[in-house]
């Protein structure tokens, strides 16, 4: 089947119109699992891209996981035409506002029905407002107590959204940036905020962008089809809530004043503080200038000009980078995406991965890098499948099939549980035989300081102890990271010959850079690991680089840099690297 294909700003809705027909379906009560679907879907499209014109040109659109046949249909409509009639028809059947409003708890489709009858209120600002001055509990069905309840659900609704996951804020900010790449007006679009120095999580987004209209720029983005409402509009500047509820703030400068807009919307708070002081003594203005001779084309030379080394994004946090900046020691060879040449910590359908041993290896290959490891569950993870030795055997046969058909090199592994008394659970005659052995805690995270401590500590002294994975447990916003004495263990690991996994699952990226920086002060190496699951979850290695680098962590610290030989002789269960 061959469609017409509409311009990429239609194709933006695509991901946003399938959410929003998954909220109306659910606010209209009666079909949770369709609207669960439609969100669902909504989310695969997200994560396609591009590829969404190449699967509906060749009619592969409903093999992919996750869309049907009425969600197909309707994402071939949306991809066609631009709109749904599915989606209008939900519209008109529910008040206007109602999915900013249906973020209340407590707020149903008849309750938010009775309040836009009564009151008008379309946004949660104005149902805020309602309730301040009284004007809630008139409303038949409400009463004082009512109006106290809306208030308390509305302060945790925007204290629940104060800050997202690094990887949902970083899909947004993208598609915001191709939106306004639309713009004829737009010259050049940069992410800034915490998003930008690779923080694990934000508050809220904001993009700069080089304009000689920023009239244009901003009415542009007023059409951004996640877009709930503008809070704030000024001549260069905007703000927004998008229906994920996070704010975007858009500053819309002059290309004179890019760089140092961009400097000033990256952060810190505290290391702009500082430059700012630097900046004082040497009567600098780090503001916007009046002319282009004044310009400064870059941040470097901003840098420059306060006298210190470029600092990137990541370092700006007030930690000690200013004092490496003026002394000019700030490492230049910070670890990048394009240094790693290994995939490591991979899961396939052997434990609780989804794709087969061949799918993920051609997915490796499909990313260039050299090698591949495969590290799935050891037996005592039962609830992710945990490998028993008689699949273990046919698990490394099938290895060696795939092997036969695919570039990369596939390196045979285990994650193995660090179990409750530091022992792993293959025996000695197994774990010699493998590869690369990634060791981790799955279970028992209550264990107290001491025990947590002497647990870890004991695995580190067997030979077998390579790799430390996802090492202090965390699950951001989930889950803190268990109790231990870290300054200890780290010790241990610098003695044990081991290296630490910087996990980049983005709701792991564990370990935190306060640690990694306490690690590399001990001339521990690390390794770089996706964790994934699939072959999509390895497009999360940038989040790991991002963390890594916050850390300091230079190229030649992270193993996964060298090439398939010479990492494998580094990490074989026998021997020690330092």
């Amino acid at each position: 089947m061959t469609t017409e294909v509409i311009p990429p700003p239609i194709k933006i809705n695509i991901a946003a119109a399938l959410h929003e027909i998954g909220i109306l379906l659910e606010l209209k009560g009666g079909r949770y699992f369709q609207a669960r679907a439609f969100k669902s879907a909504a989310r695969v499209v997200s994560e396609l891209g591009d590829a969404v014109d190449e699967l509906i040109n060749e009619n592969r659109l409903r093999s992919v996981a996750g869309i049907g046949e009425a969600i197909g249909t309707q994402i071939e409509e949306l991809h066609c035409t631009g709109t749904s009639r599915m989606l209008e028809r939900l519209r008109s059947e529910v008040p206007r506002g109602s999915v900013e409003l249906s973020t209340v708890p407590g707020l149903s489709l008849k309750k938010i029905q009775t309040l836009h009858d009564a009151l008008g209120i379309e946004t949660v600002a104005e149902l805020k407002t309602a309730a301040e001055q009284g004007k809630i509990r008139s409303v038949k069905g409400f009463g004082p107590k009512s109006e106290r309840n809306l208030l308390e659900a509305i302060g945790q609704v925007r204290e629940s959204r104060n800050e997202i996951h690094i990887h949902k804020a970083l899909r947004i900010a993208e598609e915001i940036v191709t939106f306004l790449s639309f713009s004829w007006a737009a010259k050049e679009i940069q992410i800034g905020g915490a998003l930008r120095r690779w923080r694990e999580t934000t508050p809220d987004l904001k993009i700069v962008v080089a304009t000689s209209n920023a009239r244009e720029v901003l009415d542009h983005f007023a059409g951004f089809p996640m877009l709930i409402r503008l809070t704030q509009r000024e001549e260069q500047s905007c703000v927004a809530v998008l229906h994920t509820g996070i704010k975007v703030t858009v500053l819309a400068v002059p290309p004179r004043d890019f760089a140092i807009t961009l400097l000033n919307a990256t952060g810190s708070d505290a290391h702009l503080e500082r430059l700012n002081e630097i900046a004082a003594s040497k009567t600098i203005d780090l503001g916007p200038t009046r002319s282009s001779s004044s310009r400064m084309e870059s941040e470097v030379e901003i840098y420059a000009k306060l006298g210190l080394q470029y600092v990137p994004p990541e370092l700006r946090e007030d930690e000690g980078e200013i004092e490496s900046a003026m002394a000019g020691e700030l490492p230049q060879d910070l670890i990048q995406l394009e240094d790693i040449r290994g995939m490591l910590h991979c899961h396939t359908n052997y434990s609780d991965g989804k794709h087969t041993i061949e799918e993920m290896a051609r997915g490796a290959d499909a990313l260039g890098v050299s090698y591949l490891t495969i590290t799935d569950h050891s037996p005592t993870a039962f609830y992710a499948g945990g490998v028993e030795e008689e699949r273990l055997w046919r698990q490394w046969d099938e290895i060696d099939q795939v092997q036969e058909n695919v570039n990369v090199k596939i390196l045979r592994g285990t994650e193995s549980d660090i179990l409750a008394d530091g022992s792993f659970d293959y025996p000695d005659r197994i774990l010699e035989q493998f590869d690369v052995i990634i060791a981790s805690i799955h279970a028992r995270y209550r264990m107290n300081e001491d025990q947590m401590t002497n647990r870890i500590v004991r695995a580190m002294r067997q030979p077998w102890f390579k790799i430390w994975g996802h090492a202090l447990g965390r699950l951001i916003q989930h889950r803190p990271p268990f109790k231990c004495r870290v300054e200890e263990i780290l010790d241990a690991v610098a003695e044990s010959c081991a290296a630490i996994e910087i996990n980049a699952d983005p709701y792991r990226l564990d370990m935190a850079p306060e640690w990694i920086r306490k690690a590399r002060k001990r001339g521990i190496k690390f390794v770089i690991s996706t964790d994934a699951h699939s072959i999509n979850g390895m497009k999360n290695l940038k989040f790991g680089i991002g963390i890594a680098r916050r850390g300091w962590v230079r190229k030649s610290e992270v193993l996964n840099t060298l090439g398939s030989e010479a990492f494998r002789a580094t990490v074989r269960p026998t021997g020690c690297f330092h």
